[in-house]
């Protein structure tokens, strides 16, 4: 935990000036006297002398020397996030002077929006290109309301994102007017539905046990937004006299490998198949992911049906054949889906007409296995499960994770003539 100095008494004074420098900005009356009645100014003032090289008073300012928030900063820093970004709230106002000034606005860094959605895109860009989740500060019901629908969007893109979320529990210490209209009783209920996890640490012990699983659970597959909530009492509350609290360790998160046996039997299934196809839809969670797509239709010498739900495989490889997918699709013998958002249309042709129809595409007695994580986690309300596909052999398992002893188990059981 970082040790704090006496540049926190600094830190103070510096806030408690900055406090009324902003008050000074209000025009002297000498100035006021020098404005014609009745007339609109055209541009600010000037301050006066005396606003502008007097001694400010001391006012009473909204930060601590050691808020809750400090400690929230040490504990957000030891998750290794590099930027959080904030359409700046009140709600989170100790957070966002800890994060510039006690954490030095370093890992994180602040990211200033100017909307939350933009906030939350910006996270789920971010997500996808470096396999990580970006910090996410959100302003109470509103603010939170403003980004639930890119949080639907990284939620449906399987995409972690780490969302943290002013609000204010005690009514007896909220301010009167607004803050009562910002606020709520559970603020995490309204996005529910498109996070993995939420939970309401009540103390500094609880936000980082739980800031600690957040992260966590955002970065096990299949990967989602989770939420903090942030009280704004906790942020601003003093700490000092009491010890720190201590931050749990973070583990190295490893996805969910398929299990040995069904490994195998899958291996034994598409190695003593006539004409296997491999059906890719977000299975190239990383480089790492591609290069062993590759492999492993290499390994076998089938055919790739990419879906595009990630980059799964090269688009010029001899053994791409995307634009081929119904012809293969009908011929194959053993279909392997990697991480399919919808098995059952990948097998089916549906009809739209006044009476809608389907109709199984495969040829009789094809053998279909899935290997995908979202076996191991679904929710009920949003319907993005799509419909039920009926396979043979179920693998609920990380597909990049399964790659390579898949690939082993296949190089096992090939022979010359097979």
């Amino acid at each position: 935990m970082k040790k704090r100095n006496q540049t926190s008494v600094t830190r103070r004074r510096f806030l408690k000036s900055a406090a009324v420098g902003a008050a000074a900005v209000a025009v002297s009356p000498a100035v006021s006297a020098q404005q014609p009645a009745g007339s609109a100014p055209t541009s600010a003032p000037p301050l006066s002398r005396a606003a502008e090289t007097g001694t400010p008073p001391e006012v009473e300012v909204l930060t601590a020397d050691r808020p809750g928030s400090d400690v929230m900063v040490d504990v957000i820093k030891s998750l290794g996030l590099e930027y959080v970004c904030a359409n700046p709230g009140s709600s989170f106002r100790a957070l966002h002077e800890s994060i510039v000034n006690y954490g030095g606005n370093r890992l994180p860094e602040l990211v200033t929006c100017c909307h939350e959605e933009s906030s939350v895109a910006m996270a789920h860009g971010y997500a996808k290109i470096e396999g990580k989740p970006l910090g996410v500060l959100l302003h109470s019901n509103v603010g939170l309301q403003h980004a639930s629908m890119a949080i639907y969007n990284a939620y449906c893109d399987r995409v972690p994102i780490y969302l943290i979320v002013g609000n204010s529990l005690d009514a007896a210490t909220r301010r009167p007017g607004v803050e009562w209209l910002h606020s709520a009783h559970d603020v995490a209920a309204m996005v529910r539905d498109s996070i993995k996890w939420d939970d309401v640490p009540v103390s500094l012990t609880h936000f980082a046990e739980s800031a600690v699983r957040a992260y966590k659970i955002a970065m096990t597959p299949p990967m989602m937004p989770v939420l903090l909530v942030a009280d704004g009492d906790l942020q601003e509350r003093p700490v000092d006299g009491r010890p720190l609290t201590r931050i749990p360790k973070l583990p190295a998160v490893s996805p969910p490998q398929g299990d040995s046996g069904a490994v195998d039997e899958a291996a034994r299934l598409l190695v003593a198949a006539d004409s296997p196809v491999l059906v890719a839809d977000r299975a190239a969670r990383t480089p790492d992911g591609f290069a062993l797509l590759v492999e492993l239709a290499e390994t076998l010498q089938a055919p790739v049906i990419d879906q595009w739900g990630r980059l799964n495989f090269p688009t010029r490889h001899p053994l791409n054949h995307s634009d081929a997918a119904r012809t293969l699709i009908a011929g194959a013998d053993v279909i392997l889906g990697l991480e399919l958002t919808d098995f059952w249309g990948t097998v089916n042709a549906f009809r739209d007409q006044l009476t809608r129809t389907s109709r199984q595409t495969t040829r009789s007695g094809a053998r279909l296995i899935s290997v995908t994580a979202g076996d191991l986690y679904a929710k009920g309300n949003h319907q993005d499960l799509e419909r039920y596909p009926e396979v043979d052999l179920a693998l609920a398992a990380d597909a990049q994770a399964t790659l390579p002893s898949l690939i082993e188990a296949m190089k096992r059981r090939l022979t010359v003539d097979r």
